[in-house]
């Protein structure tokens, strides 16, 4: 059996572009005790991923030479892990390749009988759902009445978490994303009561416009001018959610902080980063309410898929620059 993989052959400078990868082909080695074979299903794109290629990262650098990490849901082809049997659906690290090779231990078994498998890495998903939930419920602490602004808004993340504010209480949600084609899909699609083309719209000005009482709760997924232009809207009180900064993720050595950050002084208001691992004990909490919400129709989650292993790079370059809506994904291709 071959699994074929995604290596990083050179550090990108900027955007990831395919050149900075290599597809290689190699034998799945027999399984060991305690390991897990897994043929991958789906992989999930995310924006962590770009920060694994500087040499130094939060989420630990990819070393050259070596496989891309993903995270994403297979089907059990083999297992010497008493936890495990042929055919199960797992979900996992299991990184940009066709065949995944993994401890028992680092998979966790799904329930699909209530939900379908591509869930567990977008609504239910930790880098996606669970990420919006945290940081909208315990984070922001959204209540009724709010006026919510996120950015990003059309991407995964983005997309959830405006519309759990909503389920949340928030009396207005406001989208912030690129291209005309995103803020209908905000509007008319997933119920956001306006949304900002920052591609073609002056952001602060248009918020001033939205929202002209003021902000009380701003999920940024951007950071950079976005960042800027919202804090100039907040009131007293106002929480400011840092989930991510995709705008920065080209150069880490140089991120751009807030020019405008002593509005929190002036507006007594608050600036919160997280990341979803920080409410791990939470899990089982945040799984159940969004299992119910999804089951009632009230979460809605546009794929966009590409399809095959061979368009992880692109993938990566899509979700950098914008081209999707909803959760990115890579559906990979069966191999023998």
């Amino acid at each position: 059996m071959k699994n074929r993989k995604v290596t990083l052959i050179r550090r990108p400078t900027g955007d990831p572009v395919e050149t900075d990868f290599s597809i290689v082909d190699e034998d799945v080695a027999p399984l060991e005790a305690g390991q897990v074979l897994v043929k991958v299903d789906t992989l999930s794109i995310d924006a962590f991923i770009r920060t694994t290629f500087n040499e130094v990262s939060f989420h630990q650098g990819s070393k050259i030479g070596n496989i891309v990490p993903a995270l994403g849901i297979g089907v059990v082809l083999e297992s010497r892990d008493d936890a495990f049997s042929v055919g199960d659906y797992v979900f996992g690290a299991l990184c940009s390749q066709s065949i995944a090779c993994m401890p028992g231990a680092a998979l966790r078994r799904l329930d699909v009988s209530v939900v379908p498998p591509n869930s567990y890495v977008g609504i239910l998903g930790l880098t996606t759902g669970m990420t919006s939930y945290f940081g909208i419920v315990d984070v922001g602490a959204v209540k009724k009445g709010d006026t919510v602004v996120v950015s990003g808004a059309a991407g995964a993340v983005g997309s959830l978490a405006g519309q759990i504010a909503k389920l949340s209480g928030a009396s207005r949600v406001i989208g912030i994303a690129g291209g005309p084609h995103k803020t209908a899909f905000l509007v008319d699609e997933l119920g956001f009561d306006a949304a900002i083309d920052y591609k073609n719209e002056n952001v602060e000005a248009r918020l001033g416009e939205l929202a002209p009482t003021g902000v009380d709760v701003f999920f940024d997924n951007v950071g950079g001018d976005t960042l800027d232009a919202v804090l100039m809207h907040i009131k007293d009180g106002t929480r400011v959610v840092i989930c991510g900064a995709i705008s920065q993720y080209q150069d880490m050595d140089n991120v751009r902080g807030p020019k405008n950050y002593l509005k929190l002084a002036e507006r007594h208001a608050t600036m919160a980063g997280f990341a979803v691992f920080h409410f791990a004990e939470h899990y089982e909490r945040a799984e159940k309410q969004l299992t119910q919400w999804l089951a009632s129709g009230q979460l809605i989650m546009r794929e966009h898929i590409e399809q095959g292993i061979d368009r992880f790079p692109a993938a990566l370059n899509i979700l950098q620059n914008g081209g999707h809506h909803g959760k990115l994904l890579v559906r990979v291709a069966q191999t023998s």
